[in-house]
Parts: C-alpha cells; sequence; structure tokens
C-alpha cells in the first residue's frame, strides 16, 4: 500500500486520542492520528513521525500522523495500513484464490475478510495490526480488547461449522524476533488465542517493510504462546 505527499515531522504532543500536536517544516500543525490506541511507548516528546497531507482542503486537519521512529525502527502506526496490506497479500497467501470479499458478517462478527478457494474451502480471516514492540518482540493487544477475544470465539465456530478460520497479526515493522499475545495486560486476549489456535483457527504472524510512504506484507514471523 502506498501513501502520497509525505512529509517529515517532530511529534509535540497528544491532547487526545484523535489528534496530535507536530511540528512539520517548521509550523506547529494539528494533525489526525490514524489510531485510536494508546500508543504511549510511541508517541514520545520529539519523536520522529511522518504525515500524509489531505487531498481534501476542506479537513479541519489537513495531516495524517502515520508513522512513527522508535530507535532503529520505523513503525507504520495508521490503523487501516494492516487491512489494506493484507488484502494486497492474501492472493500469495492463500494460493488459488478465487473470491475476496471484505467486511463479511459471521453469527455476531463483521470479520474483515471472506475468501474462497479453487479447492473448495472456504475461509474467514481477521486482521490484528501490532505496533507495540518490546526489545525485538511484538505483542498485541496494548490495552485490553474484549473485542478481540470475542472474534477469537467466532473464529472456533467458524471452524465447528466446516470453514477454514485465520487471524493474522500484522506486525507493522520490521526486525522482530518473534510475536507472543501480551498475556500481562490482557490475559483473556492471550487464553483465548491459545485456544483458537488448539482448535482449528490458523494463527499467521508477518511483519512488514515499512517506509515513509509505503508498507506491504513481507515474511512470516514465529509465535510463541
Amino acid at each position: 500500500m502506498i501513501y502520497h505527499t509525505v512529509l517529515p515531522g517532530i511529534f509535540l504532543s497528544r491532547p487526545n486520542r484523535f489528534i496530535a500536536h507536530v511540528t512539520i517544516e517548521g509550523e506547529l500543525c494539528v494533525c489526525h492520528v490514524k489510531n485510536t490506541g494508546r500508543c504511549r511507548e510511541l508517541l514520545v516528546p520529539g519523536a520522529e513521525v511522518y504525515v500524509e497531507k489531505s487531498e481534501n482542503p476542506a479537513r479541519k486537519t489537513l495531516y495524517d500522523l502515520i508513522a512513527v521512529k522508535k530507535g532503529g525502527l520505523l513503525i507504520n502506526m495508521d490503523s487501516q495500513a494492516p487491512n489494506k496490506a493484507a488484502g494486497e497479500a492474501l492472493p500469495r497467501l492463500l494460493p488459488g484464490l478465487t473470491l475476496l470479499r471484505a467486511e463479511t458478517v459471521f453469527g455476531n462478527s463483521r470479520f474483515d475478510f471472506y475468501a474462497e478457494t479453487d479447492q473448495n474451502e472456504k475461509w474467514f480471516l481477521e486482521v490484528k495490526g501490532v505496533t507495540l514492540e518490546e526489545n525485538g518482540v511484538a505483542r498485541f493487544p496494548d490495552a485490553p480488547t474484549q473485542r478481540g477475544a470475542k472474534h477469537l470465539k467466532e473464529l472456533c465456530r467458524c471452524v465447528e461449522e466446516g470453514y477454514r478460520a485465520c487471524v493474522l497479526f500484522v506486525i507493522q515493522m520490521k526486525g522482530i524476533r518473534y510475536f507472543t499475545p501480551n498475556t500481562a495486560t490482557d490475559p483473556e486476549f492471550a487464553k483465548s488465542l491459545r485456544f483458537a489456535a488448539e482448535h482449528g483457527v490458523q494463527v499467521l504472524a508477518y511483519d512488514c517493510l515499512v517506509t515513509p510512504d509505503s508498507m506491504v506484507l513481507d515474511k512470516p514471523v514465529e509465535i510463541r504462546y
């Protein structure tokens, strides 16, 4: 996936979860934050960030904050990017793909993708973006998520009813040694992920090639439960 008109900036503050104050080309600007998560370890005063300039002059905020540097890592923090990158990559992850549809309802959940292959496989797939990194380890989630555990339980139901099911963790950076659920922050999600993996849900984690103006799904990452 590609961004357009990307500019560097310096993060100053985040008055609320929707906006950030960023210095761009020497000017103080109010930017829309494309991630409502906490991101406390990423958005620290003085951090180098990248913003995309909107093509809509009527917008209240002219820029979207899309990426941040953390030490030697460039981390994409756009919460819409994982689905876009996954959608572009699924044809190579699911050989023989004949149908790919976004936002499909099953039971009480709306999954990110429904797919069919020429092997008569029918898949429900849920995508989770990962921005939390600690000493080369990627973790999800960075805050408790009842919705995330609910999705895993529904994926188990998909398997029970004869579908294939997958949760894909899109790690929005390179340089990761392995992925693991964030048990300390959300033990219920970690428990649900282990249960899902033991009951037929395929669990995948992939890192990404990230540049200031792009993010592409790249290589599989080891998962440790």
